[in-house]
């Protein structure tokens, strides 16, 4: 069963979307994900600038 999230304070740096949501745990955490097609780039990470420095220096294989 995938798990249910709440995206919120989301922002978009080019075709990598940054949100913030809590997790099962009670934690917040930050997601990078990349919107291209057939990129697949999602990462979780505990602070939220780590999460904008890798959405600012993603790029897509081609």
């Amino acid at each position: 069963m995938p798990a249910y999230r709440r995206f919120r304070d989301v922002r978009r740096f080019g075709p990598v979307t940054v949100g913030t949501y809590h997790d099962g745990r009670g934690r917040t955490r930050h997601t990078a994900a990349c919107s291209a097609p057939g990129c697949g780039f999602s990462t979780d990470y505990a602070d939220r600038p780590a999460a904008e420095l890798a959405a600012r220096t993603h790029r897509c294989k081609p």
